[in-house]
């Protein structure tokens, strides 16, 4: 019995030992950012930033903080999914790489997605089209309200990544180091555009969906679209050794699937899958000088390394070391980004090289 419990463990990546509960140490807050103008020329008389906060700020002699360290959430995640165990226990605690005793963590929720501004807030389809520099812009100002002018290192997963090359292109000395994992600094084109795109238009073609204008979630438009993105973000070989039989397999997917319906709003899942539509830092990648390691695992269904893009990014960018994770039967596919383990040594040594 003892053995099968290891063995339990193992599969899922979760330490045996008891976990903290990170969201008892949080300190959260908005900031109001006045007459946001969007990209597309909309504004909002009020854009509200939620964030989240573990440690302490340290302040330099003119009040700006000195240890901040910003985590980017994905599509359709927000702050708090930073404080699962596979991430959390890994990087928070005492003489961990991001020990909160040290560093100031801010965890926001970026548009669109969370505790921030959304078209489920009221205005529906009338909200404001964003984009991903409307995010990072959005971001920043949030920053600067925190008393926060440079990062000491800003990490992001999948969208949130993607957020780091627009934040480096367009604001090179933001940070004194940076951590993308799981994307590809690239316009969203080909596979990747196409799966966003059924995904989308899978709750667009629910009768229920009502141009936009329910009264009842669109059920069946937001199972074609769950189930598309579930497909997208994970590993087959993990799957396959962690449920080796039918009625395993598929107690596992139904039960999945069930749950992520529940936690989405038709419209913000829409808008979150639309934002990506101008991002390309691939023309300008030279500008990049902020120290980073860029990591991607071999599994990402998402960003698949026989593309080469990465490979010929990194090139570009003198500052960059670029990461590949192998597959195995332990990787997460495209969330391989949250599971700490595979890649927090890559972290201590960004840390260790970048620091004063």
């Amino acid at each position: 019995m003892r053995a099968l419990i290891f063995l339990a463990v193992l599969l899922l990546g979760v330490p045996a030992a008891a976990q903290t509960d990170w969201a008892a140490r949080l300190t959260e807050g908005d900031v109001t950012l006045r007459n946001f103008r969007f990209r597309s020329g909309e504004t909002l008389p009020e854009l509200r930033m939620h964030y989240a906060t573990l440690g302490t700020p340290q302040r330099d002699a003119a009040g700006n903080v000195t240890n901040a360290v910003m985590v980017l959430h994905g599509t359709g995640g927000s702050g708090r999914q930073f404080l699962s165990p596979q991430f959390a226990d890994q990087l928070y605690g005492p003489g961990q790489p991001l020990d909160i005793t040290r560093y100031f963590i801010i965890l926001p929720d970026n548009i669109g997605h969370g505790r921030s501004s959304k078209p489920s807030d009221g205005l529906r389809t009338r909200f404001p089209h964003y984009d991903y520099d409307d995010m990072v812009e959005a971001q920043r100002r949030m920053l600067a309200e925190l008393g926060v002018r440079q990062l000491r290192l800003v990490m992001g997963t999948s969208m949130g990544c993607m957020h780091i090359f627009v934040w480096a292109e367009a604001h090179p000395d933001f940070a004194r180091a940076a951590m993308p994992m799981a994307c590809l600094p690239t316009e969203i084109a080909g596979h990747n555009r196409m799966w966003r795109r059924m995904a989308a238009e899978g709750i667009r073609q629910d009768p229920a969906w009502n141009d936009g204008n329910y009264t009842n979630q669109p059920v069946q438009g937001l199972r074609t679209a769950v189930s598309i993105l579930q497909i997208a973000g994970m590993n087959p070989l993990q799957l396959q050794v962690a449920y080796p039989t039918r009625d395993a397999a598929e107690a596992y997917i139904d039960e999945r699937v069930t749950r992520d319906i529940a936690s989405r709003d038709a419209n913000d899942l829409i808008y979150q899958l639309d934002s990506s539509r101008t991002y390309n830092p691939l023309p300008d990648l030279e500008r990049i000088r902020v120290p980073m390691t860029w990591v991607n695992s071999a599994d990402d269904f998402i960003n698949p390394p026989a593309y080469g893009i990465a490979e010929a990014a990194a090139r570009r960018m003198p500052s960059a070391r670029y990461v590949l994770i192998p597959a195995s039967a332990e990787t997460r596919g495209h969330g391989t980004h949250t599971w700490a383990r595979f890649w927090r040594q890559e972290l201590i040594d960004l840390l260790a090289r970048t620091g004063r």
